[in-house]
């Protein structure tokens, strides 16, 4: 069979069987009469007809703009032949068009892409039309024809939700017509993101509250991030009940990126799904959907608004890092210079990379002196020197983290990764209980913060509360799941495991963190110990060469000088003890 990529419309009259009932002869007369209608106006858009059984009509087109175009001309010439004959006799078609991969057999097309158009058309009202999202993609700004987003549906025998546009005479008189064109303001500095209303998909008036609830939560913990520009709920909410152009919204805001979603709540489940677009290409950035059982529903809004709100941050991470290494050097500006050292900070911490990202966020503190996270990033960055054993001087890199986190807080007292950055400084210090301050003040301020609880067990690991930390380190994992710095976690969880003397427990979690390909020594020196108290000595050598790959000056000085550097509760005598074993140190 050839395969091959079409638009397909598949046309249904609606309450056949009534019409056929009250009189036969004259319901097939106009079901003739409107087939050559669907005939003629088909081949005026260079479409072909490639089945017409029963009161039932399918023709593919190469374009899915001319697909759009004919189901709305037949739509609207058969509602003008409707006029002249009495209302119990008027036909009325339901139009579905989707653009999918079909195979041909002779005339015939078969395939998911010809079901999905059939499925659609029973979505839409009598004389409508319904669009797969593909089909809505590509007919967007291109017609006159206004839809509306109807949301995600489930179709019978599809795998897959499908999302459906609809059009209708109806709907073109319900969606007010576009306001007046305004100058668009300038896209700020930092990253810029509108949170639409989420589409209540339940029919049911009531879950209003609950759609419109979450998109306010959303923006709420979105503001929490210092550096996000969100716009506020009173200018987002304004396309509330529209169907929207997102880049035209990007627009009128003023923003980059814009987020967008829906709620279904059908008996004891509800359904969010959530799409993150870039607005200057319309690409989707990021899509979810999140699948639970109702019970408290304010404890489950939060769930679900912190659990898109902590994929979003490091989505738009990567997006902005990404935009920025294409920019020439010489071009970048304090946030482009701050978001190269992100990069670089993210690629290699143990290498070139740490080095180069100190140098992008120093010259951001240049260019903008009040930029109180790139002082905060530039203190953790001296940190790691330490911790990494990567300093001649850790007495000296240890002053400039703290000179770093320290301006960082005086500039900007409400920023969680200042707060963050400085109980780093204070667990080097081994001042505990002010590190645990800071990180619980970052945690106030940001509740989705997951580097804060990270920093929050690490405090607690250090400061002789290992069985405290865990669950810190847990948060931080179940908050930032894709995150570049996904090693360092179970990293984390790894230590606190080992520090109580659960090397099993020690030795899984390292093992999920060697996986990361970022990952420095640190994982796998752990690995090796726990799996040298274990008595899995040819595991543990494995592990210890990948050490030495990363660290080839590694010896039993380096554990002290990078582990021990947290104090007499970083399990240095342990990670030693455990090496030794496996008779890998002597």
């Amino acid at each position: 069979m050839e395969r091959r990529l079409a638009a397909i419309l598949a046309a249904d009259v609606v309450g056949y069987s009534r019409l056929m009932g009250g009189d036969e002869e004259a319901t097939l007369a106009t079901l003739n009469a409107y087939r050559e209608v669907i005939d003629r106006i088909v081949a005026d858009h260079r479409g072909r007809v490639f089945g017409s059984s029963g009161d039932s009509a399918i023709a593919e087109f190469s374009s899915p703009v001319e697909a759009v175009r004919c189901a709305v001309e037949i739509q609207q010439e058969i509602e003008a032949h409707n006029a002249n004959l009495p209302k119990d006799r008027r036909m009325r078609f339901r139009i579905g068009i989707n653009l999918g991969d079909v195979m041909a057999e002779g005339d015939n097309l078969f395939g998911d892409g010809v079901n999905v158009a059939a499925r659609l058309e029973a979505l839409c009202e009598s004389g409508g039309v319904a669009l797969s999202g593909n089909v809505h993609e590509h007919v967007q700004g291109k017609l006159d024809e206004r839809f509306e987003d109807a949301g995600e549906h489930e179709l019978k025998n599809i795998a897959r939700p499908i999302r459906v546009w609809r059009w209708s005479e109806k709907v073109m008189e319900k969606i007010p017509t576009a306001p007046p064109c305004i100058e668009a303001p300038p896209l700020p500095d930092k990253p810029s993101i509108a949170v639409l209303p989420l589409t209540n998909m339940s029919g049911d008036p009531e879950q209003e509250y609950f759609s419109d609830g979450m998109a306010e939560e959303i923006i709420t913990a979105l503001s929490r991030y210092r550096w996000f520009f969100v716009i506020a709920r009173n200018s987002s909410f304004t396309y509330k009940g529209r169907a929207i152009d997102v880049t035209q919204v990007a627009k009128e805001l003023g923003v980059r990126y814009v987020l967008e979603g829906s709620v279904r709540k059908a008996s004891n489940r509800i359904r969010v799904t959530a799409q993150l677009i870039d607005a200057e290409t319309g690409n989707y950035i990021w899509t979810e959907r999140y699948d639970r059982r109702l019970g408290d529903i304010f404890a489950l809004q939060d769930e679900i608004t912190e659990t898109i709100v902590a994929a979003i941050e490091p989505e738009l991470g990567v997006v902005e890092r990404e935009r920025a290494r294409r920019k020439p050097p010489d071009n970048l500006d304090a946030w482009g210079s701050y978001q190269r050292g992100l990069s670089h900070f993210h690629d290699d911490l143990t290498g070139e990379g740490r080095t180069e990202a100190k140098r992008w966020f120093q010259r951001a503190c240049e260019l903008d002196p009040q930029f109180a996270a790139a002082y905060a990033d530039l203190a953790w960055a001296h940190t790691l020197d330490i911790t990494l054993g990567c300093t001649d001087d850790p007495k000296e890199s240890l002053e400039q983290a703290t000179r770093a986190a320290e301006k960082a807080v005086a500039l900007d007292n409400r920023d969680a990764t200042a707060h963050f950055a400085l109980g780093r400084v204070y667990i080097l210090r081994h001042e505990y209980k002010r590190a645990i301050a800071e990180m619980e003040t970052a945690l106030a301020l940001n509740a989705s913060f997951d580097r804060a609880y990270y920093g929050l067990g690490m405090a607690l690991l250090y400061g002789g509360q290992p069985e405290e930390s865990i669950p810190q380190f847990e948060r931080a994992i179940r908050l930032s799941p894709r995150s570049p710095r996904s090693w360092t976690y179970p990293q984390m969880l790894a230590c606190a495991f080992f520090n109580l003397g659960q090397y099993e427990e020690a030795a899984s979690w390292s093992e999920k963190a060697v996986q990361h390909p970022n990952a420095p020594f640190m994982p796998f020196l752990h690995a090796a110990a726990a799996l040298g108290h274990l008595g899995r000595l040819a595991e543990a050598s494995a592990m210890l060469t990948e050490v030495k790959k990363r660290k080839p000056d590694f010896s039993a000085d380096t554990v002290k000088g990078t582990v021990g550097v947290y104090g007499r509760h970083s399990g240095v005598d342990q990670i030693v003890d455990g090496l030794r074993k496996a008779g890998l140190l002597t």
